[in-house]
């Protein structure tokens, strides 16, 4: 009786740490599939003998200044202006005024906005990084997993800022991927006020970490 209990315990356990492997890796696979066709026309090839693997360094991203190589250091997310903070919204996914921080780097506590880009409505682009883990742990209130559904945003969906007391809106224009040490990204353009919202993907692993970005830009408002 003891060795039949033994076994089926066995068998449970089995059953469970194969389950919660799988549902670790699935979300990861199933991104780097989907995102393949996606992405591929928006990263630069790299020759074979040029190519960097990007390992985990053991650098803790949940501070801003760790996500990009020769970014902005820890020092620059000083604020040097009269607002602290602002709020940020995304319906499709629940987020509702989302605290953006101007001049912090932690990224358990809310959002940030890259150091030296353009504040909200103003003419450049505003730079705003989010965290993310694996998509079925995301909850629109924890900062921690906050941007994990980001590579769900389509072309046209909305993202609401309000700043100073103004409320804007933006509608994404395109999404694409880099490595970390591509700064081109975080580059002002000063054609229009746009926003970039920022994440490590494949959400949840470290292992070869790279950057999704969501572009938007605002929508004039109707006269």
């Amino acid at each position: 009786m003891r060795r039949t209990l033994s076994k089926i315990a066995s068998v449970i356990l089995g059953l469970v740490g194969i389950f919660m492997l799988a549902s670790t890796l699935f979300p990861i696979f199933s991104y780097e599939i989907s995102t393949r066709d996606t992405f591929s026309n928006y990263l630069s090839p790299v020759p074979e003998g040029d190519m960097v693997i990007f390992e985990a360094s053991g650098d803790d991203l949940t501070l801003a200044s760790n996500w990009f190589e020769g970014g902005a250091a820890r020092e620059d997310f000083a604020n040097v202006g009269n607002i602290d903070y602002y709020t940020l919204s995304i319906p499709k996914f629940g987020i509702e005024n989302a605290t953006v921080s101007v001049g912090g780097e932690d990224l358990a506590e809310s959002l940030i906005q890259y150091p030296g880009t353009a504040l909200p409505g103003k003419m450049g682009n505003t730079v705003i990084f989010g965290h993310s883990i694996l998509p079925q742990f995301f909850n629109p209130k924890s900062y921690l997993s906050i941007f994990s559904r980001l590579p769900e945003l389509k072309k046209n969906d909305e993202i609401e800022v309000y700043y100073d007391g103004i409320a804007y809106l933006y509608r994404v224009v395109d999404l694409v991927e880099v490595d970390p040490d591509n700064l081109n990204v975080l580059e002002q353009r000063w054609g229009d006020a746009f926003l970039s919202l920022v994440t490590c993907v494949p959400p949840g692993d470290p292992r070869k970490p790279r950057r999704l970005v969501v572009r938007a830009k605002v929508v004039p408002p109707e006269k």
